[in-house]
């Protein structure tokens, strides 16, 4: 048995994303899909003194753009996310532990486009948290038309037996589509986290991973679900 989720490449992403991508055999970033304004991709939540604050990188004005052909039009905002962050997370108890391996990926690296961007961030979380799943991008693939469809035939292209979504997609998904190849369908649960020390205030899990490294340290696997001990 092979899972695959087909998922969009997000900045920075929540906890959530790094147990559907612990959770399959093979995560492929879907970033042949239109990019939209506003949302993941290109941004996500810190915790402040002053309550939950958007990290943004820009991106311009166009937004009829595949992800994957999102340019970044310049550098200026790594410094100021990373100065963010360090001010806001310094008290963390393994602030220095992490800040070993991400404030290089700020502040020495280089990056032209979004999706290169998100999955570089992406890969160093996973590396760090000992997720070996493989991590494709969808360009890599021969892409169908229809939604649920291109989604059942990347499956098969990958040798999948058994595609994992996440639930918000229920609303688009034909699920006699990925029956018909014969490969099984389940629903992410993303349900019953538990919380863990987090600074600045009420407790909240739609925040950044890096909140939870920042105050868990390698004890982070202990609030997640599919993270390997």
């Amino acid at each position: 048995m092979k899972k695959i989720a087909i998922v969009q490449s997000n900045y920075i992403p929540w906890k959530g994303y790094f147990d559907m991508i612990a959770a399959v055999d093979e995560f492929i970033l879907y970033d042949d899909m239109q990019f939209t304004k506003n949302d993941w991709r290109n941004r996500n939540l810190i915790k402040t003194p002053q309550g939950v604050q958007w990290l943004t990188v820009p991106v311009g004005q166009n937004i009829n753009r595949r992800i994957r052909d999102v340019r970044l039009p310049d550098s200026r905002w790594q410094s100021k996310h990373w100065k963010s962050l360090a001010s806001n997370y310094r008290r963390a108890p393994h602030f220095a532990e992490m800040a070993e391996w991400l404030e290089p990926l700020y502040l020495s690296e280089t990056y032209t486009h979004l999706s290169q961007m998100n999955r570089r961030f992406i890969e160093a979380v996973c590396d760090f948290l000992g997720i070996r799943t493989v991590i494709r991008c969808s360009s890599e693939y021969t892409l169908t038309q229809g939604k649920t469809e291109r989604l059942a035939d990347l499956c098969i292209q990958a040798n999948g037996t058994e595609y994992i979504s996440g639930p918000a997609a229920k609303a688009y998904i034909e699920g006699g589509v990925f029956a018909d190849h014969g490969i099984g369908l389940t629903w992410f649960d993303y349900a019953g986290y538990p919380e863990y020390p987090q600074l600045w205030g009420e407790f909240t899990h739609n925040v950044t991973i890096l909140d939870l490294l920042f105050n868990c340290g390698r004890e982070s696997h202990r609030f997640m679900k599919h993270i390997p001990v």
